[in-house]
């Protein structure tokens, strides 16, 4: 029998939702591109329910449970004397999300001795320090593809939102105020800009899809072309090298997996590249950015506007500059936890897990490393260095 350890974010301060806004959400049978959506054999969770949180528990536990198995979930996650730390020697499975991840660093992963399966419910592994991993034979698994859509959505939404300063002119409105010189000083229309894109794999893509009708001149930095037709009907155009995309763009939105070469990439002298009055919105990892260059670049004007959703560590720190800079647009990490997003990824989770239990193949686009080696979508997203771990493995 199996002992999963299951790191999840607090609940509701005011306690689990007694009813929700809606009644359902749409039913999402497959993804852009083909790939469909999670197939386990069966759920024990109404879609739409908050599931992502202590108690929503991803709907796991009477799966587990009648099947025998210990299911243990907690959101203290962080220190030594934390219930996550603590309990890691008996998991053989640990679960967590990227919005509060339950970092596995080689220290951690050292003790974790029956540790066989690390899944993220979600997507982004780079809580988990891939090459220790790999050298210790554990598999390394998330949902991928199931909050993609979500996170794109949010990034379209921040754009708007910094561009034409969406949040001081509500803040104005709240207070009382009608100031409407005030609400337009640093207000422009999307229409005309030219908008980039780092990373243009399912979630940068879904980006350009979506901003394509605004508009707007799109360009985009991949290490793999979109295919013609692609790039034909978006009218995006693809920049080879990143320090050229930069100075090119108004607006630029961060799409690219945290790994050793684009950690704290976004320096003073990368954003020095950049226009004055650009706009960055950075909802893949939070230390693809130098935190303090950033603020500088805000108070310097270098950058009109900075939005997103990640951090570093999560959760930040009361005092973190982010909470406090000037023209920010900034959220908690819940673009890919949104209800809907919850009930594909908890879905994928359990599917994960009955692939797992059951010792039959778990799918590929599922699977990050594998059998000692980087694997399936991880491959192709991943970097794993021997005795380099990921930056965003160890939380500092």
């Amino acid at each position: 029998m199996a002992t999963v350890l299951c790191v999840l974010y607090p609940d509701p301060l005011d306690g689990m939702p007694r009813e929700y806004a809606r009644d359902a959400i749409p039913h999402i049978t497959a993804y852009p591109g083909g790939a469909t959506a999670p197939t386990p054999r069966a759920v024990d969770f109404t879609p739409g329910e908050l599931l992502g949180s202590v108690s929503g528990e991803l709907g796991l536990r009477g799966f587990l449970e009648a099947a025998g198995h210990t299911l243990i979930v907690t959101s203290d996650k962080d220190g030594e004397d934390s219930e996550f730390e603590r309990r890691l020697p008996e998991a053989d499975v640990v679960i967590s999300q990227p919005f509060w991840p339950g970092y596995l660093d080689a220290r951690r992963l050292a003790k974790a001795t029956r540790l066989r399966l690390a899944i993220t419910a979600g997507i982004g592994s780079d809580h988990v320090d891939l090459a220790e991993a790999i050298a210790r034979g554990i598999t390394v698994a998330e949902v991928t593809y199931s909050n993609s859509i979500s996170v794109a959505e949010h990034a379209v939404m921040q754009i708007l939102a910094l561009v034409r300063d969406f949040v001081p002119a509500h803040e104005l409105v709240r207070a009382g105020g009608w100031d409407i010189a005030d609400a337009v000083r640093r207000s422009y229309d999307l229409e005309g800009m030219t908008v980039g894109v780092m990373a243009a794999g399912r979630i940068g893509r879904a980006v350009l899809e979506r901003l394509a009708p605004f508009g707007v001149h799109l360009v985009y930095t991949d290490k793999h072309p979109l295919p013609a037709d692609v790039e034909q009907r978006l009218g995006a155009r693809r920049i080879e090298r990143l320090e050229d995309l930069v100075a090119e763009v108004d607006v630029l939105s961060i799409h690219a997996p945290l790994q050793p070469e684009t950690f704290r990439l976004f320096d003073d002298a990368m954003l020095a590249r950049m226009r004055r009055g650009s706009y960055i919105v950075n909802t893949a990892r939070a230390a693809i950015m130098d935190r303090d260059a950033v603020v500088r670049a805000l108070e310097s004007g270098r950058l009109a506007g900075y939005a997103g959703d990640v951090w570093y560590p999560q959760p930040p720190a009361a005092n973190h500059p982010w909470r406090s800079m000037p023209h920010e647009a900034m959220t908690p990490h819940m673009s890919g936890s949104s209800l809907s997003a919850q009930t594909r990824y908890a879905a994928g989770t359990r599917e994960i897990l009955e692939c797992f239990l059951d010792g039959a193949p778990i799918r590929d686009e599922y699977l990050i490393a594998e059998g000692g080696a980087l694997a399936g979508a991880g491959a192709v997203a991943y970097t794993a260095r021997s005795g380099e771990a990921s930056p965003g493995s160890s939380g500092r």
